[in-house]
């Protein structure tokens, strides 16, 4: 350090001296932008100058992007899905064709009647099936969560 000044300040204080002296010596004041040691050039490119050419093009060219695609070149746009079609076991909605699905007899146990629960909930639940038709999948699943559950409350007699 010299004089309170570490070695890089002492020379950024050198070097910012000898260019105050270079600046009064080489050009008016008024003509002079500070910091700017070298004039401007632009690329002209074609006669055009790039002031007036596209300044997106610029980066482009600069950093080869690949040019954009043409219409030609796109990907045609995904053909529609086709409407889903509903399960025929949805149109069965009576509390009769639910009670015939699950089956349920005297001597199903607790066990059974669980097992049979998460068996028709995994085919019939509302989370499931397609929009359009939770509304099936919710009656049926209604239907067989109170058949079941009238099932469970007689075995606990």
């Amino acid at each position: 350090m010299l004089f309170g000044q570490s070695v890089f300040q002492s020379v950024l204080d050198h070097l910012k001296a000898e260019d105050d002296e270079t600046a009064e010596q080489d050009a008016p004041a008024a003509a002079r932008v500070s910091g700017l040691n070298t004039g401007l050039a632009f690329d002209v490119m074609e006669g055009v100058s790039a002031s007036s050419a596209r300044p997106d093009q610029a980066y482009v060219e600069t950093l080869e992007f690949a040019p954009p695609k043409t219409v030609a070149e796109q990907p045609p746009p995904p053909e529609p899905e086709p409407e889903p079609v509903m399960p025929d076991y949805l149109v069965r909605v009576t509390p009769e064709n639910v009670a015939a699905e699950l089956d349920i007899s005297a001597r199903d146990t607790v066990q059974s009647l669980s097992e049979k629960r998460r068996a028709f909930a995994k085919k019939n639940h509302p989370d499931r099936v397609d929009p359009p038709f939770r509304d099936n999948a919710t009656k049926r699943m209604t239907i067989a969560n109170l058949l079941i559950d009238q099932a469970l409350r007689r075995l606990g007699r």
